[in-house]
């Protein structure tokens, strides 16, 4: 079977460091050609200022992956639906409930496969939390999630401004797993957000979450300001008293303190065999539960102010 041809749209950190080295590693696609603004190259694939350009080159193009911020990644993504392609969104996949809802409709009209990429789901320890926890009652979750942002997304600006995500932008990783592991719908009842006094987006955050069930401690915390070694972690107990420990972001599970699974991330190659399977199938996967919690936390989230952020 050829390979499918794609382009992907914006090349930041995240498609340098992920996407296009991993495409070039899959025989089920060839990279033809990249959109990018700023003019930047990749070896082997034709550069256009415009996605318009791109489509207008390369008609035989299969599909794209749209790796821009969300504020503009409903725009781009609507744009490659129309012109016939295939799209593939990075995390988040748009800045809105509304947006992502506007995209699947569209997607099926034109009979295009949509695919929500979540990453940090793409790891085996959480695959076999999910196992370990389905049908069963968990009686405390404790996430915490916390990272040096100017190490992580050094200068870009965009994540504070509004619609960045700013702190959720890694957070809504954690919240992923989340949705992905819990046995039950997950329902935000309590959020802190503390915003730098010249941000539109929060530094960090403090929640407090519930579901249909009673007797529950679920929580999460994240914060941008962590130096040093850095915290991706979700700890879990069950309502029999076993303890089930995500670390490393959601690549490594100990169970009672024992290791059960570890394996090194591989997240985005998993992704684009899914992606190739999804294209043989002809089906759309559109996740939308993390960004729903993030919707949720900003409608009902109490706001604080911190000192002003510089990078």
């Amino acid at each position: 079977m050829a390979a499918h041809k794609i382009g992907i749209i914006g090349l930041g950190k995240i498609t340098m460091d992920q996407h296009v080295p991993v495409i070039a590693a899959n025989p089920a696609f060839e990279l033809v050609a990249v959109s990018s603004q700023r003019g930047i190259e990749v070896d082997g694939a034709k550069t256009f200022r415009s996605p318009a350009e791109m489509y207008t080159a390369v008609p035989d193009l299969d599909a794209v992956a749209v790796c821009t911020p969300p504020q503009v990644r409903h725009g781009f993504a609507r744009e490659a639906l129309a012109a016939g392609k295939h799209v593939l969104l990075e995390k988040p996949p748009a800045a809105t409930i509304s947006e992502l809802d506007d995209l699947a409709a569209f997607a099926a009209e034109r009979n295009r496969v949509l695919f929500t990429t979540w990453h940090s789901q793409y790891n085996a320890a959480v695959t076999h939390t999910r196992e370990l926890l389905a049908g069963q009652r968990v009686r405390r979750m404790a996430i915490t999630w916390k990272e040096d942002v100017r190490h992580w997304h050094p200068g870009q600006k965009w994540i504070w401004a509004a619609g960045g995500f700013g702190v959720f932008d890694p957070g809504i990783n954690a919240l992923s797993i989340a949705t992905e592991i819990f046995p039950d719908p997950l329902l935000v009842r309590e959020a802190d957000l503390t915003f730098p006094s010249n941000c539109d987006a929060p530094i960090a955050a403090s929640l407090t979450f519930a579901t249909h069930q009673s007797d529950q401690q679920l929580t999460a915390e994240f914060d941008w300001r962590q130096t040093g070694s850095q915290t991706w972690d979700i700890a879990l107990e069950k309502a029999d008293g076993t303890e089930l420990t995500l670390s490393k972001g959601g690549s490594r599970l100990e169970v009672n303190g024992v290791l059960d699974v570890e394996r090194k991330s591989a997240e985005y190659t998993d992704i684009y065999d899914r992606f190739a399977q999804l294209l043989r199938d002809n089906r759309s996967l559109v996740d939308d539960a993390p960004l729903r919690l993030v919707a949720d936390v900003f409608l009902i989230g109490r706001r604080l102010v911190t000192d002003p952020f510089h990078d």
